[in-house]
């Protein structure tokens, strides 16, 4: 396949790879909306930009609570390594099961749901009394909200947007950097001034502000997102005979007592105001019977259909597994996105070895990685829309730039040589703005959404894996630098 020719399926394709909640078929049928490509859509990357703050920012800063969790508990680096890598493992692995409840409840409901958990994991890690309460707490609570909240936002963005999605986007991610430098330093400032105990309590609140993002998520139409009065489901209308079984049982009662007996007669014009009364609250209960089973009957259908959505997108794509070249891929993922996470985890335990606190305070390493990260997706990006240029080419050499960055990463033992290599990390990470275009490479448009989300859970299965791996292999050999030796070296044999 031609670069220029997967390029424009790509961008032109209307929600391929983040849509879970259309019908392919159904959006040929719809009419183009006045918010697509312009006016609200453009709210939609604001929002989405705030929550890659508030999550991908507040995790990539997560090694300042590290430390002070080092220190608090005593426990080994490996162990307590966990933490962090469960919050950002589980972030990404849930993705495709978040998939179920975007198709079920929509996509407002779902970022609102996960925003009111990440800001409860918080605030319950904050009365934490050893590492294994943070794993329920923070790794999985707040873990998981966070997913609830992270693939609305990516998936309403495709939604709002067909000829400048790419763009939206990589404006959207760019978030990602902005709040690795922002929680970093608000992180370390809380840390400071009120304990670590406070920061999360507080970390807590301002994480409230995902729901405001999930507010701001309106579908396209009432009936898109399961937001509307009818959700997504289908007008699922009780059969005729049953809402005739309810009037004529109406009826019938009504003659029955007009017919009565003998002596009725008199004694129903003394008792009409009664009688009138008794007529108005059985039909009242009639109504409301009917309505609490047409309700239960149209959510027992949107569920059923959410699910059934859901399965046959995540489970129905076997013939994946015969692509050779993708099961590659995937090998890779599980692989790569461990090098760009140990780093954020364990480099502040690292510059407290080295003595370099008081330079790493004035400007933290990790924020150098999350500016010049924002950077490299830009010019990675416009590099590789380039006609005369592979994305290939560029996503192969950005890998191999990352793979040595982490290789050079330990002979580093001043501030400055640390920021230079932090710098090539930071740049040559912007790959993953790339991520989808190689993907559709490999698979084709049609398996695009499904082959992403299987990259996803590797690269979640790698967050979760890569820290506690480091911290491991520190507590054997009292040194961070086989940890980035092995990692560089498995890293390298992915991609051979």
């Amino acid at each position: 396949m031609e670069r220029g020719t997967s390029w424009k399926m790509y961008t032109s394709h209307e929600d391929i790879g983040y849509d879970f909640e259309d019908d392919p078929k159904d959006k040929k049928t719809l009419k183009p909306h006045p918010d697509i490509d312009g006016g609200w859509a453009w709210v939609m990357v604001l929002s989405s930009f705030f929550v890659h703050i508030l999550i991908m920012g507040s995790q990539m800063a997560l090694g300042v609570l590290n430390v002070e969790w080092l220190e608090e508990f005593h426990q080994s680096r490996g162990l307590t390594a966990w933490v962090s890598s469960l919050s950002m493992g589980v972030t990404l692995i849930v993705g495709p099961f978040i998939g179920l409840f975007i198709n079920t409840c929509g996509c407002r409901r779902t970022a609102i749901i996960g925003g009111l958990l990440n800001s409860l994991g918080w605030v319950l890690s904050a009365y934490a009394v050893n590492v294994y309460y943070l794993f329920i707490t923070f790794g999985l609570a707040a873990g998981f909200g966070s997913g609830m909240a992270y693939l609305p936002a990516v998936v309403m963005v495709g939604r709002y947007f067909q000829k400048r999605r790419a763009l939206a986007q990589g404006l959207s991610t760019t978030g990602t950097g902005f709040g690795t430098f922002l929680m970093t330093v608000l992180l370390k400032y809380l840390c400071a001034e009120y304990g670590w105990r406070n920061a999360m309590f507080i970390q807590g609140a301002v994480s409230l502000n995902l729901c405001v993002c999930g507010a701001l998520m309106r579908p396209l139409s009432p009936g898109m997102d399961g937001d509307g009065p009818e959700g997504k489901a289908p007008h699922h209308v009780l059969p005729a005979h049953s809402t005739e079984s309810i009037r004529s049982s109406g009826q019938l009662r009504d003659a029955e007592e007009k017919r009565g007996g003998p002596g009725t007669e008199d004694s129903s014009l003394g008792d009409a105001p009664a009688q009138a009364c008794q007529e108005k609250a059985a039909h009242r209960k009639d109504m409301c019977a009917f309505r609490l089973l047409k309700t239960v009957s149209q959510l027992t259908m949107r569920v059923r259909k959410g699910f059934w959505d859901w399965y046959s997108g995540y489970f129905g794509t076997a013939s994946l597994f015969t692509n050779r070249m993708f099961v590659a891929f995937i090998f890779w993922a599980l692989f790569a996105y461990s090098s760009f996470v140990i780093p954020f985890i364990h480099l502040p335990e690292i510059v407290n070895l080295y003595n370099l606190s008081e330079q790493n305070d004035v400007f933290p390493l990790t924020s150098i990685i999350a500016i010049v990260h924002i950077f490299g997706k830009v010019v990675l990006g416009i590099v590789a829309d380039l006609p005369c240029i592979s994305v290939w080419n560029v996503f192969l050499m950005a890998n191999f730039t990352l793979v040595l960055s982490i290789f050079i990463l330990p002979l580093m033992h001043t501030y400055a040589g640390l920021a230079v290599i932090c710098a090539l990390i930071g740049f040559s990470s912007g790959y993953f703005s790339l991520m989808p275009v190689v993907t559709e490479d490999l698979v084709g448009i049609e398996h695009l959404a499904n082959a992403y989300g299987i990259i996803i859970c590797a690269n979640g299965i790698s967050a979760l894996l890569g820290p506690p791996f480091a911290g491991w292999i520190y507590d054997i050999t009292q040194k961070y630098d086989f940890s980035f030796y092995i990692s560089g070296l498995l890293y390298m044999e992915t991609q051979i």
